[in-house]
């Protein structure tokens, strides 16, 4: 699954402004994923599409290298390890990232059982269980996109809404049969 905006590739510019660190395309590794619900799938879009529209991203090689972006990033899980593939729009490669996410598994299944509550509770709760339900599930959304912020310390600079979009991502990659 590939989303990209329709902006061309730019040469690196001898000041780079900050809106050029951002990603302009994303692909997903659909051979890591072996199952979506609808609900998943809609998440998946929302991310990606939320993504592509506004973010903030900086790849401190790539860029210490006068790489300025945008950027083309492809995301998979290969080996428990989350590999982040980034490249010029242009096709480029530019940088392999790879994170372990040792450290994701709890936040990851923690997401998961709150979102399947979350999903049954749209269909059959009152308003204010919903509401209850969706701030844990917003809470550990935002715990994970603080330690993924952690992860990439040193190696990504990016805010906290595209942390959270690629969590969201991360845990659409970690879906198994």
């Amino acid at each position: 699954m590939t989303i990209s905006s329709a902006t061309p590739d730019r040469q690196p510019a001898a000041s780079p402004q900050p809106e050029d660190y951002r990603i302009a395309s994303i692909v997903l590794d659909d051979q890591t994923i072996l199952r979506r619900s609808a609900d998943i799938e809609q998440e998946r879009r929302v991310a990606m599409f939320d993504l592509i529209e506004e973010n903030r991203f900086k790849p401190l090689r790539a860029a210490s290298q006068g790489h300025c972006g945008p950027y083309a990033l492809e995301l998979a899980v290969r080996d428990g390890r989350l590999v982040m593939t980034i490249g010029t729009v242009a096709g480029e490669p530019l940088d392999t990232l790879v994170l372990g996410l040792a450290r994701f598994r709890r936040p990851v299944r923690e997401y998961f059982a709150i979102c399947d509550s979350y999903y049954r509770a749209i269909r059959h709760a009152t308003a204010a269980e919903i509401e209850t339900i969706d701030m844990a599930r917003r809470a550990i959304h935002n715990a994970a996109a603080e330690l993924l912020l952690e992860r990439f310390a040193g190696k990504i600079e990016t805010d906290f809404q595209t942390a959270r979009r690629l969590f969201t991502l991360i845990c659409v990659l970690h879906i198994k049969g």
